[in-house]
């Protein structure tokens, strides 16, 4: 995103008239620029929402971080650099570049990474956290070791702030930028304007100030993430037309140079196992797909699949039954097929869903995996999450026996083994309830979709009551 238009976003937010959402950029640097993308990258995920940035004061990051503790926003987003932990790992304040100096910065780091450490996680009992670790570059602090050599003291450091980093991430209303995805966005050696940061204590690059900001944005929204996928399997979860060269020759390893189907049916064994429906459409023989699938060495079995459906009408018509079986909507489900012609048949039939093109490159296969993961991320996996599939599966069998017979028999009632439970408990956070809340038609009536940070902010009241029942 240019300067430009994050300046004309923020303008356009300005003027809505709605709910504010509140939230306060910590940082030890002058926020400038990075205000403003910030301010742009959570007005384009919060469009209906008033959006209002409040930062802190310059040079002052510990303290900008207790006036966070002291007032309660919507979140705390805070971007830590190695000055914030001591000033002589910067270009403004030197004086500290001697070896003896090595000790007492070591020391330092450790003392105030600490101290940060206590503060965010008492901000974090009121407000939602994210935070972004240091993104510049140490300077060439070690005189005796050129730059391409990691020096003891550089380990050291990040030793200390990967083993703060890891104390916070285990806190549920803390999350942290991956600093390997905001390296494939944003170069490292391509972050530090040494000008800007000397002549006006702003040390960021545009592009990777809106880098930050854009993942920050990420972790403050919490996108809600997609329920299901359905497949194809010729030249998608295998190599290889089914029909043509049959169930033996069929194929997704290194010798026969086709292991990025092994990867992708990796990815999908793994999301089944938090959750995520996968169910399989596809133009075949159903005989030759069930032989397909009792190979020993096929990674995505069977028993992660539900339902299947084999036979040659078209593919739109796969989706709707499927969409029928999940009970839910074209939205939540990404299709994946290696045919652009089948894509656009499906996509024409199901607009919402998200189809995606499974490619004969292995590079883009692994940035479709990529892309899979984050569609899909949903956080910590809850015992619902685990048993779906196989409620999916029994809502099947159920609604084949109310079909033939009209009514439930007692049978089926008395094998159900039917529990029901109540909570009243606010005391640790549960991701269901918000997926529930959210959940379109079935329990949602009033139409208003919440955040994360919302229904937290909202049991956090003291006031407010929570009723969770279990069947």
């Amino acid at each position: 995103m240019r300067l430009s238009e994050a300046l004309m976003l923020v303008k356009n937010n300005s003027a809505i008239e709605a709910a504010s959402f509140r939230a306060f950029f910590v940082c030890g640097s002058m926020p400038l620029h990075l205000q403003t993308f910030l301010a742009a990258r959570l007005h384009l995920a919060y469009p209906q929402r008033r959006i209002e940035v409040q930062t802190g004061f310059y040079g002052d990051f510990l303290g900008n971080l207790e006036r966070l503790m002291r007032h309660p926003v919507d979140c705390g987003v805070v971007l830590l650099e190695w000055t914030d932990l001591d000033a002589r790992l910067g270009l403004r304040s030197l004086g500290g570049w001697r070896l003896a100096d090595f000790t007492e910065i070591l020391d330092q780091v450790h003392t105030r990474l600490a101290h940060i450490e206590e503060t965010i996680v008492g901000i974090a009992q009121h407000s939602p956290v994210v935070a972004c670790l240091p993104t510049l570059p140490l300077p060439p602090i070690q005189p005796s070791l050129a730059t391409w050599n990691a020096g003891v003291f550089d380990l050291q450091l990040r030793q200390h702030l990967y083993s703060f980093a890891l104390k916070l991430a285990k806190n549920q209303n803390v999350k942290i930028v991956n600093p390997e995805c905001l390296d494939r966005i944003s170069p490292p050696g391509d972050r530090l304007d040494a000008k800007s940061e000397v002549m006006n204590g702003f040390p960021y690059k545009l592009l990777h100030a809106d880098s930050v900001a854009e993942l920050l944005s990420h972790l403050v929204q919490s996108p809600a993430p997609k329920k299901g996928l359905i497949t194809d399997l010729d030249n998608t979860l295998w190599k290889g037309i089914l029909g043509e060269i049959g169930a033996g020759q069929i194929s997704w390893d290194l010798d026969h140079k086709s292991h990025m189907h092994a990867l992708y049916q990796e990815l999908l064994r793994s999301l089944a196992t938090t959750g995520v429906l996968i169910a399989v459409a596809s133009k075949n023989e159903p005989t030759q797909v069930e032989e397909a699938f009792g190979r020993r060495d096929l990674i995505l079995g069977k028993e992660h699949i539900f339902p299947f459906l084999v036979h040659w009408g078209p593919k739109s018509g796969s989706v709707t039954r499927i969409l029928e079986a999940w009970n839910i909507g074209a939205g939540s489900v990404v299709f994946v097929d290696d045919s652009p012609s089948e894509l656009a048949e499906v996509k024409a039939a199901h607009p919402e869903i998200e189809c995606l093109q499974f490619p004969a490159d292995p590079q883009e296969v692994y940035n479709l995996v990529i892309r899979l993961r984050n569609l899909f991320a949903k956080g910590p996996v809850s015992e619902e999450d685990a048993i779906r599939l196989a409620s999916i599966r029994s809502l099947s069998h159920f609604r084949t026996e109310t079909e033939a017979f009209g009514v439930v028999s007692e049978r089926f009632l008395e094998q159900a083994e039917s529990e029901l439970t109540h909570s009243l408990s606010k005391t640790s956070w549960d991701p269901r309830v918000l997926e529930l809340i959210n959940k379109t038609n079935q329990f949602n009536l009033n139409g208003i979709r919440y955040t994360e940070n919302d229904l937290r902010g909202f049991i956090s009241h003291p006031q407010s009551v929570l009723l969770k029942t279990s069947y």
